[in-house]
């Protein structure tokens, strides 16, 4: 899946380009542009720094389509509505622990490398560890420097694995009719 971040002017309505592997177009707002590294862009690069495949970015390869995201082009598979709908329900609990995941480690990025042992220490739902944590801040560190070099106008596309994705949750197949059938 290729992701392309686009650098905005400062307050103009920002959104993210995703070319699913399906061949599926989306926009993806992003709220207003500013010089700070993207939320979206955030998520991207800590999820893809832990190899997680069940959070944001593992959802939206996998067929996930949020409220943000707006069809551009491509053809979307049969009743994946539904599947988008059946897999945000069946992965909650997982898409929320990335958005944990993905505030702490942006958090973490401010701090000192010296303090993040400590950082990581006192940090009551840290579901990282040190390694992990430390691999995430420095990839954050290298997306914020990519970004921070782009001129408005500029482009930063990446390509999500195919392999990360979430995968859908099995259809449920109808009930089957028992009883006699009652008048026409």
């Amino acid at each position: 899946m290729r992701v392309t971040f686009i650098r905005f002017a400062d307050h103009v309505r920002a959104y993210v380009r995703i070319e699913r592997d399906d061949g599926v177009v989306y926009r993806m707002d992003a709220g207003p542009a500013g010089p700070e590294t993207p939320h979206d862009l955030v998520h991207y690069t800590v999820e893809d720094a832990l190899g997680l495949a069940d959070g944001i970015w593992g959802a939206i390869a996998g067929g996930v389509v949020f409220r943000s995201m707006h069809h551009e082009s491509g053809r979307r598979p049969p009743h994946a509505g539904e599947r988008s709908a059946d897999m945000i329900r069946e992965h909650r609990d997982r898409l929320q622990r990335a958005e944990l995941i993905g505030g702490l480690c942006e958090r973490a990025a401010a701090v000192p490398e010296a303090q993040l042992p400590r950082f990581h220490a006192v940090e009551p739902f840290m579901p990282v560890t040190i390694e992990q944590l430390r691999g995430a801040v420095a990839a954050l560190h290298r997306a914020q420097s990519a970004w921070s070099a782009l001129d408005v106008g500029g482009e930063l596309t990446l390509v999500w694995p195919g392999h990360r994705r979430l995968e859908t949750p099995a259809r449920r197949q109808p009930r089957e009719r028992t009883g006699t059938r009652r008048g026409r």
